[in-house]
């Protein structure tokens, strides 16, 4: 438990995590503070170069692994199961459509960036390091969910129209999504490119980082605040799931990347991978295949909800569950 307490307050004191608290509170507050939609999207964008780049340029000099195969496969899985877990637990437990249920297992078999981001910056804090090439897991759990997600929304579910997932529109959105194209492509580029690469950007890219990662909280954390205002039209039980949906993401995801036998680090990243819930790239791609889900739900579960718990309090307590599995604690 004092390790845990210790991880939280490392987490909860550091710069980004105190620059989201405070969009949080300036939103929660009703306050005006507030980030210029360009402004956003270009953070985001950076975010996404800056992590690919790194990723990608790292990887160069050391070669990918065989357990890269397997921990892609991990992901993958992760990505088709637990949507089925989600949507169990959803049917059983709150009064939610079958349609909205699907939605939402959707998101939640799905990653957040941002939050793998956070993650990973604060992993670098506290001086331990992961597998690189886990920034290809992550790209690779965005569509297995959708397709889960989909399917289990036609599963007995008649009347309302909906497009193909297969579609031109609907596969653009999938595989074409901004965030995912420019963390893969900087990625490539990185690794093409290498630690010279690297070396010539560096001032742009390692330096400024945790600044800008800090502005981008602060902006994730007003968004954040103000979908959960919405969360007055949702139940007790679907708050909870919420909540307690990222512990058994996690759980899987830790114990899935303990088995293939990759780093502390690393598992710590597929925890957080398992845990977290899509709020960018899923919602975008059911507005077109599922449009009669119900988006004031799904939204504010995975963003208002589930993303500020894993980043103030979620992403401790996987590391120190992969110590504790580990034996470092």
């Amino acid at each position: 438990m004092g390790e845990l307490l210790s991880l939280a307050g490392d987490n909860i004191l550091s710069p980004p995590i105190m620059f989201f608290a405070l969009g949080f509170a300036a939103a929660l507050l009703r306050s005006d503070l507030s980030i210029p939609d360009a402004i956003s999207k270009a953070v985001a964008l950076y975010l996404m170069f800056a992590i690919g780049f790194k990723g990608g340029a790292s990887l160069s000099s050391g070669g990918l692994e065989v357990l890269a195969l397997w921990a892609a496969l991990l992901g993958i899985g992760l990505s088709f199961v637990i949507p089925l877990i989600s949507f169990a637990i959803l049917k059983a437990i709150t009064g939610l459509s079958q349609v909205d249920a699907a939605a939402v297992s959707a998101h939640y078999g799905s990653v957040s960036v941002v939050t793998f981001v956070t993650a990973a910056n604060f992993l670098g804090i506290e001086n331990i390091p992961y597998e690189v090439w886990i920034i290809a897991v992550l790209a690779l759990m965005e569509t297995p969910a959708i397709v889960t997600g989909l399917a289990l929304a036609r599963r007995g579910a008649p009347g309302a129209e909906r497009k193909s997932l297969f579609s031109g529109d609907v596969m653009r959105e999938v595989l074409l999504n901004g965030s995912i194209v420019m963390l893969l492509g900087a990625f490539a580029i990185g690794w093409a490119t290498g630690e010279k690469g690297l070396a010539d950007v560096a001032p742009f890219v390692v330096d400024p980082f945790k600044g800008v990662l800090c502005l981008f909280l602060l902006d994730m954390g007003l968004t954040a605040a103000r979908q959960l205002h919405k969360a007055e039209g949702l139940g007790p039980s679907s708050i909870a799931f919420g909540l307690f949906m990222p512990l058994i993401g996690a759980t899987l995801g830790l114990f899935g990347a303990w088995a293939i036998g990759m780093s502390l680090g690393g598992a710590t990243l597929m925890a957080v991978l398992g845990g977290s819930a899509s709020y960018i790239a899923v919602p975008a791609a059911l507005r077109m295949a599922l449009p009669q889900a119900n988006a004031a739900i799904y939204l504010t579960l995975s963003l208002g909800v589930t993303f500020p718990f894993n980043v103030l309090i979620g992403i401790p307590i996987y590391l120190a569950a992969a110590e504790m599995l580990y034996g470092v604690i």
